[in-house]
């Protein structure tokens, strides 16, 4: 899955690991578990994240390949935020290439204007993971997460000025990986501007397509 900050990947990539049976690894969640515990790879992606800007290739490489080669993987996975640089993209075909896997690359195409609205007024569940919006759920906005009720915090990268700074090192840095994607494996764009039970029918008719 590739997007913007706040384009709605993540919240596509689970609905999909819940249709497909597979897992949805999402390098986010992983970093900020590791942050939380501190950990040796948080303490190291820490000031990075902090920033705004992206955790160093060979800190998220490295994770991401411990994860791939679990068992849950077998049959296919999801992954959300990963890869976001060329170098990381011929890591993970390098992974990949020794048993065959195919990739299907879906880009999230979002506005920036609509992204800082929406990351903005985003709360997040720091237990599961959930991620509420203040504008379109004020009523659990800065309350409890509806899955688990652990009381819902703003991340300190959901703040105006570090969201244009994120949106800056996407651009810069993320983007030209949808050339490389483009001549490289299969690659669809689909409108992330919608209802969300619309943007799932599209990335679900195209996996069917796919498969």
């Amino acid at each position: 899955m590739l997007g913007p900050p706040g384009a709605g990947k993540g919240t596509q990539a689970r609905i999909m690991s819940d249709a497909l049976k597979v897992p949805h690894i999402s390098t986010g969640d992983i970093l900020r578990e590791a942050l939380k515990n501190q950990t040796e790879l948080g303490k190291r992606a820490q000031a990075y994240m902090e920033a705004g800007t992206l955790v160093p290739d060979e800190l998220v490489d490295a994770i991401v390949a411990e994860r791939l080669a679990r068992k849950d993987c077998d049959r296919g996975f999801i992954l959300d935020g990963y890869p976001r640089t060329i170098p990381q993209a011929e890591c993970l075909q390098a992974l990949l290439s020794k048993d065959g896997t195919r990739i299907l690359t879906i880009a999230v195409k979002v506005d920036d204007g609509v992204l800082i609205g929406r990351l903005s007024s985003r709360w997040t569940c720091p237990k599961c993971g959930k991620m509420f919006n203040a504008n379109l759920d004020p009523d659990k906005a800065a309350g409890q997460c509806d899955e688990c009720h652990t009381a819902l915090v703003q991340r300190k990268d959901d703040n105006a000025g570090v969201i244009a700074e994120r949106l800056q090192v996407y651009h810069k840095t993320t983007r030209p990986l949808i050339q490389h994607y483009q001549g490289q494996t299969a690659y669809v764009e689909v409108n992330g501007d919608r209802p969300v039970d619309e943007i799932s029918r599209s990335i679900m008719n195209i996996v069917a397509s796919y498969l």
